[in-house]
């Protein structure tokens, strides 16, 4: 038997049930349920079930992905103080700020972060220019305050206060640990 045979004959046997069904009564419940458009449950419980697994895969990679890039925030903030600092220091060695602005016993080291931001008088300079460092002071992202961890040169490497002498260095006050196991007040 050929194919086109074959073809005519699963007609003819598609055409008898279709008749038989009709006959049955059953030919519009048949018809109603091939045509039949849309989603049945189980079909959009499935993908509800695919959806939350991805969705569930995801949110932990946007918390790490949050805080890496909360402390590259930190890093670069830290280097833009830390720089300011040097920087006033350099200039303070070299003679360049006012004998006015430096306090004794203060190591050239600025007393405090908003003298980095207001700046000092210039030295030899009759216009009253001002050296600044810093156009402001940077935001911990850790704490989301402009509150900074600082030591001086006459602190204890492992002191937990400031003295208040001068500002030799910045740590954030955030207590956390960072993705590389490393407390943040240690950066």
């Amino acid at each position: 038997m050929g194919l086109r045979a074959r073809g005519a004959t699963w007609r003819r046997a598609s055409a008898f049930a279709e008749a038989t069904a009709d006959r049955r009564g059953l030919g519009g419940r048949w018809s109603s349920l091939r045509n039949t458009q849309g989603y049945t449950f189980v079909e959009l419980l499935v993908v509800a079930t695919i959806v939350l697994i991805l969705a569930s895969a995801i949110m932990p990679l946007a918390k790490v992905t949050s805080q890496r890039s909360r402390e590259a925030e930190l890093r670069r903030s830290l280097r833009e103080i830390r720089t300011a600092i040097d920087k006033y220091k350099d200039a303070a060695d070299l003679g360049q700020i006012g004998s006015v602005d430096i306090k004794v016993g203060s190591e050239n080291y600025p007393p405090d972060l908003q003298t980095l931001v207001d700046g000092v008088t210039a030295a030899n300079d009759a216009t009253g220019r001002k050296l600044k460092y810093l156009r402001h002071i940077p935001v911990d992202p850790m704490t989301r305050s402009t509150e900074w961890g600082m030591r001086s040169y006459q602190d204890k490497p492992d002191s937990t206060r400031w003295g208040g002498q001068n500002v030799f260095d910045v740590y954030t006050n955030f207590d956390g640990k960072a993705l590389d196991g490393t407390k943040y007040k240690d950066w």
